[in-house]
């Protein structure tokens, strides 16, 4: 087991993966990991992620108060949207938001990662929903990821960002790792024509390798409320059991992605 010491070093280290994979620019994005019910260790605000060392790190509690901070040092302003996962998901002990390029894209133009297109995917991820926007450090973001936190691992944020959650650190940044790569994919093949998805069996298949493999988390293959209900999982619905807009994989989505980008880069 982990002392408190080396866990401020692996999030150093998750630091660096996260800053030079280009998933945060500056001194964005935030994590965090659960040492008790009452003691988490998180990232600071105002620093970049990708040059950390053990001291730079905060220990807060539930409630998102310090309760250890080095001079110079005080805890990410989104502690709020972490504290709300560790409450609601107990299972959960790593929460990380980061801004990776293509996840953020689908973010920005409202557009949930639902298309089945590749059995890794699948398996590991399931969907990614949208939370709708929310002003970051105030409770919007909380609220609006709530009510994702029961069935997904993985959520978009709304013209902000993506936020995974596990049972550790390095599972936590792997979901992030999957969302981008997982966005990635569904754009390239978006400028060829469009993804060729799996059909429904295949899904299900799929569905059933990963209650066969007992993977922990939250996932459509166990608690898709629309599968629950008898309707199309979330891979077939489109987004909408989460709140989100059918995609569209034709030219019109991409030029709509495009479009929207542009404008928040104000170009």
């Amino acid at each position: 087991m982990q002392n408190e010491f080396e866990i401020k070093k692996e999030m150093c280290e998750i630091g660096k993966r996260v800053y030079n994979r280009g998933m945060v620019a500056a001194n964005d994005g935030n994590f965090s990991v659960k040492l008790n019910d009452n003691e988490f260790l998180c990232t600071p605000t105002g620093v970049s992620k990708g040059f950390m060392t053990p001291e730079y790190i905060c220990k807060v509690d539930a409630n998102g108060n310090v309760l250890q901070a080095n001079k110079g040092f005080r805890p990410s302003s989104e502690i709020k949207m972490h504290m709300r996962v560790y409450k609601e998901r107990p299972d959960v002990n790593s929460v990380v938001h980061a801004h990776p390029l293509y996840a953020t894209t689908f973010a920005i133009a409202g557009i949930p990662l639902t298309q089945p297109i590749m059995p890794e995917a699948v398996i590991a991820l399931g969907c990614v929903p949208i939370a709708k926007y929310g002003t970051p450090s105030t409770m919007e973001i909380p609220d609006a990821v709530s009510e994702h936190l029961q069935y997904f691992d993985a959520v978009l944020l709304e013209n902000h960002g993506a936020l995974t959650y596990s049972d550790s650190l390095l599972n936590a940044y792997h979901k992030m790792e999957s969302v981008e790569f997982y966005a990635r994919l569904l754009w390239q093949t978006m400028q060829i024509g469009g993804p060729q998805e799996l059909n429904k069996e295949q899904v299900e298949k799929l569905y059933e390798i990963r209650r066969q493999f007992g993977l922990p988390g939250k996932h459509p293959a166990n608690v898709c409320p629309n599968a629950k209900a008898g309707k199309p999982s979330c891979h077939t619905c489109g987004g909408n059991c989460s709140g989100g807009a059918a995609p569209k994989a034709d030219a019109d989505l991409v030029a709509e992605i495009t479009r929207k980008v542009m404008s928040q880069l104000g170009m």
